[in-house]
């Protein structure tokens, strides 16, 4: 019986991105991987990661589950991890990161750019899209037309949808008001395409969105589009307060 938390050498090789599990028996084969000093002769050799020292090529490995990463997802990329016909945000991240298998947490629309969280952590996932958090979102928008106190109210209090749904109370900040209009907007739900559907019910059009915090995971302003970094360890201790158990 394999002790709890015990798994295969190659398939924790494999997740840290050292290749496919072939590649890794081959290294296997050409003596490269040591385990806790000695030479792993075997690619199914089962190890506790986070107690057992593998090296390969001398160099130690540093075994982690997790990974969090921040991106400022640009225009034009699907917030999803593959499809058939168009660039994905995972496309963006180098082999490395794609072999913790990360997904985005949430959606954030194709013509739209900014904060998106990816991650392999589907307990954290989770609790950051449940109903019940009520986790804030908080967008900056390009209105077209002028966004008025009137808008504020009514956001304050909820807008109707062309499906009939009424929204939750939205926070709207007019930040420049004119024939093109710039705002902050915070909501507590993620509803389809919902933002540009709030403006749309008040007779308006979003022309420029980016969102700019989730949660108190704020976007980082050094990050162009396209760019990412992980998380530190403060934002994801914010991030998992949400989760007691955790």
């Amino acid at each position: 019986m394999v002790e709890k938390g015990r798994q295969r050498l190659d398939k924790v090789l494999a997740h840290m991105g050292f290749g496919t599990r072939k590649e890794i028996k081959k290294l296997v084969k050409e003596k490269r991987i040591m385990v806790n000093g000695e030479l792993a002769n075997d690619p199914g050799l089962h190890v506790l990661p986070v107690r057992d020292h593998i090296e390969v090529d001398g160099e130690p490995v540093e075994y982690r589950q997790y990974i969090y990463i921040m991106l400022n997802k640009p225009q034009g990329f699907l917030s999803a991890t593959e499809d058939r016909f168009a660039q994905v945000v995972v496309d963006l991240l180098p082999p490395e990161y794609r072999a913790f298998h990360p997904f985005p947490v949430g959606r954030l629309d194709k013509d739209a750019e900014g904060l998106l969280l990816l991650t392999n952590d589907g307990k954290l996932a989770h609790q950051l899209l449940s109903p019940k958090k009520h986790v804030p979102k908080t967008y900056y928008a390009v209105v077209c037309g002028m966004v008025t106190e009137t808008d504020v109210e009514a956001f304050r209090n909820g807008v109707t949808l062309n499906d009939g749904y009424r929204t939750m109370p939205g926070e709207l900040k007019i930040l420049r008001s004119g024939p093109e209009s710039e705002v902050e907007l915070t909501i507590y739900e993620g509803k389809y395409h919902q933002v540009k559907r709030m403006f749309e019910a008040v007779g308006k059009k979003v022309i420029y969105l980016k969102r700019i915090a989730m949660g108190s995971l704020i976007l980082d302003e050094r990050l162009k589009p396209g760019e990412y970094r992980e998380l530190s360890e403060e934002e994801i201790k914010k991030l998992r307060e949400l989760n007691p158990t955790r």
